[in-house]
């Protein structure tokens, strides 16, 4: 029998974990009406599926925001922005 691979959102990714993007969710869980596409944007930094990332920091106080590396560069995310990128953990 085989498992399944477990899917979590980045967001909850702890900080030194690598990682591989799978899903980023549609647009409709994004503010439209506020001329925000997240997903766009996030996918326009090189969170695309099949690339590695690696959480390398949480903010304190409240883990926010999060430096992640994608490539040879480092974005800080929020959580909801992470939230929205599905990964499978390595």
């Amino acid at each position: 029998m085989t498992l399944a691979p477990t899917l979590i959102t980045l967001d909850s990714l702890a900080a030194g974990q690598s990682a591989t993007v799978i899903h980023l969710a549609p647009a409709d869980h994004c503010d439209i009406d506020a001329g925000v596409d997240v997903p766009r944007r996030l996918m326009e930094l090189g969170f695309v599926p099949g690339e590695r990332i690696r959480m390398l920091r949480r903010g304190v106080p409240g883990g926010e925001p999060l430096a992640v590396k994608v490539g040879n560069s480092t974005f800080a995310l929020r959580k909801f922005e992470a939230a929205l990128i599905s990964i499978r953990p390595e």
